[in-house]
């Protein structure tokens, strides 16, 4: 667990200098907020304290909740997020290793299906905003809905030549029902992913660091490549097979790969050892249904993203896919034929 939370440095350092202090802030008060909770249910249950809490596993879900979230997201929001991650989706079931869900994921639905507008409410990267928050600033907008100056996190959204700025996916989202093709969506100025090919600002490079630090527990086998690499490679046939079919409104491969959650959800969030699957065939269906469901909600469903709901969607399906993916025993058929040969 620790290693993982080293692994996430350098996305979380790319996504504060992109969009702002208030990851840092929310990082702090999620993890503050995990640790608190998870005492309390720990010394009502009689259980160890000091064990649970130094295994690192609060810490993780607290941190992928507050890079999940809008770094501007009210303090009360991401302490009820918390709350459900750890005493619902995690104690309830009886604590780490009996949870069926992924706690993080969990808290982010909720969060998202309880707050819709606020969880909605992204500011843009700082390289396009008009007005880009001091810390100051964020710490007084996560804790009272305005900064120093009066600002509130709508008007924060506005970028430099007036126009009120939304997330890569929300856009392209919008813009499909409103008529606009995706190749005209590219011209919209949160697409400036520079190198990344139809990624939004700010967003490719964040994937990027994420990506770098996936495969760094890959490299230090933390993890290994299965749900990874089954769900990257999903992801990329299943968007360039729609692609082909009509590229004017289906989004190309690299615009999902490094949009939104996917590589965060890819290495950070599908790998959780509890509620991923557990066989090796089992470890590349399990993350190539997520990466198919995350584009088919994406493109077809309600939400722009759609990584939290294809990671649960697949921690139900899990039970099946591991009874119908167990090794074979090691000299179960032989000592079957011999048992009938006799």
């Amino acid at each position: 667990m620790r290693m993982v939370v080293y692994a996430m440095i350098p996305g979380i350092v790319s996504q504060a200098y992109y969009f702002g202090w208030g990851v840092l802030i929310q990082a702090v008060l999620a993890v503050a907020s995990a640790l608190v909770i998870e005492g309390i249910i720990l010394f009502v249950r009689k259980r160890p304290i000091e064990r649970t809490l130094t295994d690192y596993s609060a810490v993780l879900t607290a941190l992928l909740i507050a890079i999940s979230i809008p770094p501007t997201l009210p303090w009360w929001m991401t302490v009820i997020g918390v709350f459900f991650a750890i005493a619902v989706a995690k104690q309830l079931y009886g604590g780490l290793g009996f949870n069926i869900f992924n706690p993080a994921m969990v808290a982010y639905v909720v969060l998202l299906i309880s707050f819709p507008g606020a969880m909605s409410l992204w500011l843009p990267p700082t390289t396009h905003a008009a007005i880009t928050p001091t810390f100051l600033d964020s710490f007084s907008l996560i804790f009272s809905g305005f900064t120093t100056s009066g600002y509130d996190v709508t008007q924060l959204k506005t970028i430099a030549d007036g126009v009120t700025m939304a997330t890569p996916l929300d856009t392209l989202k919008t813009n499909l029902t409103q008529g606009v093709t995706y190749s005209e969506s590219l011209s919209n100025p949160i697409f400036d992913g520079g190198i990344f090919e139809a990624a939004g600002a700010g967003w490719g490079v964040v994937s990027a660091a994420y990506l770098f630090g996936g495969l760094f527990l890959w490299k230090a086998k933390v993890i290994n490549w299965h749900i990874p690499g089954g769900m990257l490679i999903s992801v990329l046939i299943c968007a360039t097979l729609l692609h082909l079919l009509d590229a004017d409104y289906y989004a190309s491969p690299l615009y999902h790969l490094f949009n939104g959650a996917v590589m965060v959800g890819a290495f950070f969030i599908a790998t959780d050892p509890v509620s991923a699957s557990t066989t090796p065939k089992g470890r590349i269906i399990f993350g190539a249904a997520i990466g198919f469901w995350v584009v088919i909600i994406r493109t077809f469903g309600g939400y722009p993203d759609a990584v939290a709901f294809a990671v649960i969607i697949m921690n139900m399906a899990v039970p099946l896919i591991d009874y119908y993916t167990r090794p074979r025993v090691y000299g179960k058929n032989v000592g079957q034929q011999r048992g009938k040969q006799s």
